[in-house]
């Protein structure tokens, strides 16, 4: 949730993976589609665990190795994130 105005929003699953990757990787909402890891300097192998842990703190979840390692793209993430029944 964010805070707009001293009012909660409650973010769809879409705005919050959003969030996540524009924060963890300082890029903007048009670079999302066909980003993948190590395709900017940001995700890195260093970038990469530090988004993990963004999307399991947003999404109280915890990735499995092979899902951690399997995330190579913000499309895969949204795949892999399925399996935790959480829809993007």
């Amino acid at each position: 949730m964010r805070a707009d105005s001293g009012k909660k929003v409650i973010m769809s699953n879409l705005e919050k993976y959003d969030e996540v990757f524009m924060e963890s990787l300082s890029v903007g909402k048009d670079e999302l589609s066909g980003l993948s890891y190590q395709s900017i300097p940001a995700w890195d192998s260093v970038g990469h665990m530090d988004l993990v842990a963004e999307l399991e703190d947003a999404f109280e979840i915890t990735l499995e190795t092979d899902d951690i390692i399997d995330f190579n793209s913000y499309e895969k993430g949204k795949e892999i994130l399925k399996k935790y029944q959480i829809e993007c």
